[in-house]
């Protein structure tokens, strides 16, 4: 099957990637954001409808543009604390999903993002694989250099703020990298399961991990293993990658909660 470009192609990115998706997803799970990953995937309908409105011939721009902009802005009314965290996500995800689909519906676009909505990874090329690395060793940088405070933050805000770490600094940073590698990833992953991607291989690790490096070398080869078996299962099966990686994720997921319901009792 590696014979073809295409697929060589589809297994760089997801050796890129998946490793990616599993660091990013136990900061996600720290940090109790998996409603906040979901929201934002979701806002990618926005993100297209606004690019056509406005011209931009590169949805991906426009995704990025938007995405960075919905997340700070989330951030940033989480702050004022109206209303429960979960609440104020489901609000935006809502208004987000219908905004998009409102202004594609209205110009007869809608169909051109159907195939963003289950995503196809066979169709990623190099130019985009580039992206991918640049990206991939600015989040490996980030985590390298500020997991042990974002952690703190996840801990305790208040705590980590009289230790002088500059928390909202911090948290518009993570959200940033979360909203460019989501919407950078969303074309061959897809709306509808770009979450999953993240939290599943992060919520698997957790089950089997007794410390924090555990929790982080399990959750990489999770991802890392269920992309490829997920790429490969789906060529041999003639069938869609993105939900096939997702459903080798989520079968994973099941067994290390068996596993961890066994050890405990």
């Amino acid at each position: 099957m590696f014979d073809y470009e295409f697929m060589r192609n589809a297994l760089f990115a997801i050796l890129i990637i998946t490793p990616i998706f599993g660091l990013i997803g136990t900061l996600i799970v720290n940090n109790k954001m998996a409603f906040f990953s979901e929201a934002l995937g979701h806002s990618a309908y926005t993100g297209i409808a606004l690019g056509m409105l406005l011209g931009i011939s590169n949805n991906t721009i426009s995704l990025i543009l938007f995405a960075i902009l919905f997340s700070i802005l989330l951030n940033k009314i989480n702050d004022s604390r109206i209303s429960s965290k979960d609440t104020i996500i489901s609000v935006f995800s809502s208004t987000s999903i219908a905004l998009g689909l409102v202004i594609l519906t209205q110009n007869g676009n809608y169909t051109q993002i159907s195939n963003y909505l289950i995503g196809d990874i066979l169709n990623i090329v190099p130019k985009e694989i580039l992206f991918l690395i640049v990206i991939a060793v600015l989040i490996v940088i980030f985590w390298l250099t500020c997991f042990n405070k974002l952690l703190g933050i996840s801990i305790n805000t208040s705590l980590a703020k009289s230790k002088g770490i500059k928390v909202k600094l911090l948290e518009n940073i993570f959200v940033i990298l979360i909203a460019t590698i989501v919407m950078l990833s969303i074309k061959w992953v897809g709306i509808l399961i770009i979450n999953s991607l993240l939290i599943l291989p992060a919520a698997s690790s957790r089950n089997i991990s007794k410390n924090m490096r555990q929790y982080h070398f399990w959750a990489v080869l999770i991802s890392l293993f269920s992309g490829v078996v997920g790429l490969v299962s789906s060529y041999a099966l003639g069938i869609s990658t993105g939900p096939t990686i997702v459903l080798v994720s989520s079968m994973i997921y099941f067994l290390t909660f068996i596993f961890r319901r066994f050890s405990i009792d």
